[in-house]
């Protein structure tokens, strides 16, 4: 008897779980439409025999989410959240619904108008020559940020010195771009774009000269003589590149000179209108130098030679006081007028074959001292050398006492 009951009951649960499960499978989709447009507002309905109200689990390449629902007249009605309907792209959905879950997905699809350009160009600056180029990526957006269908026309035009130029291109994969090459002058570009009705700002291009072509230098100087006092100015011609472009302000031009003893000295300058200029003091001896001057890597100028005249041909020394005061001059410039203060005298001191001291002034008034003082210098034979503006005299066996 009770194995009987035990039976019916079983019975009456498995028939009730199958009625629920028959009856939550009833669940159908009722909304056809699966392309929506953006911002639209959506609902999707179902059809269902009973009361439950399952959730409903939407994703997008943004995120997902779950969503609940309203019954009315055995209809499900699930709201899609604004922060979905804002945005473009495939939505998959799933009913979390038992036995059976029901899926699907739909589309939301952009808006044909635009608000907004986003726009890039880059780099901003080019090589003019008409090989280089600089490249403007445009992205039409609508007023909720998202980018517009494909094939969207976008206008992109830009002005050059005299020629203005306009070309149409479509978008593809949410952008629409194209190439701005140079031309063979240097100058300004000026760019801009517009789609249905609304236009970018302006954007700057600069197309900057290419690299220099050779160039020529010349030199000039208030005289030839070697004072070691007036200044030697290095110019160059105006340097160019190759399609006739003045190179940029601001080009380092390096100036090489090459002396008699094969010393090589140093000047740089920057160019101002294509034109760089340096300086150096002219030598304090009679001299030759060859200059050559570069644009590191690009260009190189002319090798051109400058000799300057030897001024002083001999010089006094005098010693006093038990020969432990030493003066040098009167130094004569050209004119005979006393050479300019600053030029360097060396004394070299030798004991017993040995340098022991070397000193070095510059010239005041045309003279320079040296004092030998005891107590560095002991009593007894010295050998001196003395040297400027290229001319050496040796005075041996010389005693201090």
């Amino acid at each position: 008897m009770n194995f009987q009951f035990i039976h019916i009951l079983l019975l009456c649960i498995a028939s009730a779980i199958f009625s629920e499960a028959q009856q939550n499978s009833s669940i159908k989709l009722l909304t056809t439409n699966t392309s929506f447009n953006v911002g639209n507002s959506i609902v999707l309905k179902f059809s269902t025999g009973n009361n439950s109200q399952p959730l409903l689990y939407c994703s997008n390449s943004y995120g997902s989410t779950i969503i609940t629902s309203t019954l009315q007249n055995d209809t499900l009605k699930f709201k899609i959240p604004e922060n979905i309907t804002k945005k473009i792209g495939i939505v998959n959905w799933k009913l979390l619904s038992e036995p059976d879950h029901i899926s699907g997905h739909f589309t939301i699809t952009p808006k044909a108008q635009v608000a907004t350009m986003e726009t890039y160009i880059g780099p901003p600056s080019i090589e003019a020559g008409g090989k280089d180029y600089s490249m403007l990526v445009v992205i039409p957006t609508d007023n909720l940020d998202n980018p517009v269908p494909t094939n969207t026309l976008v206008n992109i035009k830009h002005q050059f010195l005299n020629t203005e130029e306009s070309n149409n291109v479509f978008t593809k994969n949410l952008i629409a771009y194209r190439k701005i090459y140079s031309q063979e002058k240097d100058g300004r570009f000026l760019v801009s774009s517009e789609s249905l009705g609304t236009n970018s700002k302006e954007f700057t291009l600069n197309a900057l000269p290419s690299i220099p072509s050779n160039f020529t230098i010349s030199v000039n100087r208030p005289h030839n003589y070697a004072d070691g006092n007036q200044i030697t100015t290095f110019t160059t011609s105006v340097i160019k590149d190759e399609h006739s472009n003045i190179v940029s302000d601001g080009t380092f031009v390096n100036f090489f000179i090459t002396n008699n003893k094969g010393n090589i000295l140093k000047s740089s300058g920057l160019t101002i209108g294509g034109v760089a200029t340096a300086k150096i003091i002219h030598p304090d001896y009679g001299d030759t130098w060859r200059i050559k001057a570069y644009v590191e890597g690009m260009a190189e100028s002319n090798s051109i030679s400058v000799s300057y005249q030897q001024i002083i041909d001999d010089f006094t020394v005098t010693f006093t006081n038990k020969n432990r005061n030493i003066n040098i001059g009167p130094l004569q410039s050209f004119m005979k007028q006393m050479i300019p203060d600053g030029m360097q005298v060396k004394l070299q001191i030798y004991h017993k074959n040995k340098l022991i001291e070397t000193y070095i002034k510059t010239t005041f008034n045309g003279y320079v001292a040296f004092s030998l003082k005891p107590e560095i210098f002991k009593n007894g034979q010295y050998n001196f050398t003395f040297e400027t503006a290229g001319i050496v005299k040796e005075f041996k066996n010389t005693t201090l006492w």
